[in-house]
């Protein structure tokens, strides 16, 4: 994600944090939970998560055209026990001409 630049003042990078282990979950926190127990086909039930929005982002380096952007999350996730990661891209919103970007060896994946 070191491609997206702000410089320009196009773009928000937000977040927000999910504390669950004793309360109520709301709707995005249920919603976390389903795609983890869909994806890896098990029971699972979030004590806390963390939603980071990069919103309109800009491609690295912004000075050359700030109008083509993605929107994108990383959404954090754990029991206590197991942590996921969900990487989310809003559909349509990759406009970045990764042909172009000055890297060439481009890596998504955390560890």
């Amino acid at each position: 994600w070191d491609n997206a630049d702000f410089s320009r003042g196009v773009g928000t990078t937000f977040y927000q944090e999910f504390s669950t282990l004793n309360t109520a979950k709301p709707p995005f926190v249920r919603d976390v939970e389903a795609k983890v127990r869909r994806y890896m086909r098990s029971s699972y039930s979030a004590a806390w998560t963390l939603k980071i929005t990069w919103e309109k982002a800009p491609v690295y380096s912004s000075w050359s055209d700030t109008r083509k952007t993605i929107t994108y999350q990383a959404v954090l996730t754990t029991d206590g026990f197991r942590s996921y990661i969900l990487m989310l891209y809003q559909d349509g919103e990759m406009q970045w001409d990764y042909t172009r970007l000055t890297a060439t060896n481009v890596l998504i994946g955390y560890t």
